[in-house]
């Protein structure tokens, strides 16, 4: 595990985009593709909306890259609380890809059907090899959950790398999620993190003793891929070893 830390979020945001920039580079140079699945969120969405600025467009072949989710709300596209939505007008929409590129979680289909579709479509992507993505993207909840891997839920415990449904109680919504072994088997990992909000979250993941129905970010671990943290001063404030 490799923490960044940055001034400001403006810092971190552009000390990521430039790591994406770099292994991706790295990886269509060596394989001629880059599998991303991206995470949803405020955080995110300025991420996405920098590497699809001027100042990046062009550091990315665009058009060798394949944008997968990491996790879903399960809401009709057009919603507002969609992250299928929000990527699409960040970066989806101003890098005219085509969509071919793009493979967003089908949320016309029950819960449960929509996670076994979607794990299919992630089986047919890496065609019989083990579904190793190049870089998968997490975010950091207040509550410590991490993409919809949410405390005290049994997804939590689910060992197979594939993508399941969730029913949250609390807020009797369903949400769509790869599970921690699917994230676990890919060749990088990264956490984007800023604000002295997470601050709290941050310490339980990174320094306090394992449990994982409290801090499910805590299930992050790579089998033998790289896992980054990128967090700004505010996001670090907490931890006792800086």
């Amino acid at each position: 595990m490799k923490i960044n830390v940055f001034k400001n979020e403006d810092e971190v945001l552009r000390g990521l985009a430039n790591f994406i920039v770099e292994i991706a580079s790295e990886s269509i140079s060596t394989n001629g593709q880059f599998s991303i699945a991206l995470s949803g969120g405020n955080s995110p969405k300025k991420l996405y909306e920098l590497l699809a600025s001027p100042s990046y467009k062009n550091k990315i072949e665009w058009n060798k890259v394949h944008f997968f989710f990491g996790d879903e709300r399960y809401v009709p596209h057009t919603d507002s609380q969609s992250n299928y939505l929000m990527a699409k007008k960040a970066i989806l929409e101003p890098l005219e890809l085509s969509y071919k590129q793009i493979f967003p979680i089908d949320t016309s289909l029950s819960p449960d059907e929509a996670a076994k579709a979607y794990t299919n479509d992630i089986n047919l992507y890496f065609a019989g090899t083990e579904p190793r993505f190049d870089l998968v993207l997490l975010g950091l909840g207040d509550n410590s959950h991490t993409a919809s891997l949410f405390p005290h839920t049994p997804v939590l415990h689910d060992k197979t790398a594939s993508v399941k449904a969730v029913f949250l109680e609390d807020q009797k919504v369903f949400r769509i999620t790869m599970t921690a072994p699917l994230i676990n088997l890919a060749h990088h990992v990264a956490f984007l993190v800023y604000g002295e909000g997470k601050a709290v979250a941050v310490h339980h993941i990174i320094e306090d003793k394992t449990d994982i129905e409290e801090y499910p970010a805590q299930l992050i671990k790579p089998q033998s891929g790289d896992l980054q943290w990128f967090l700004d001063t505010g996001a670090v404030a907490q931890l006792k070893r800086k």
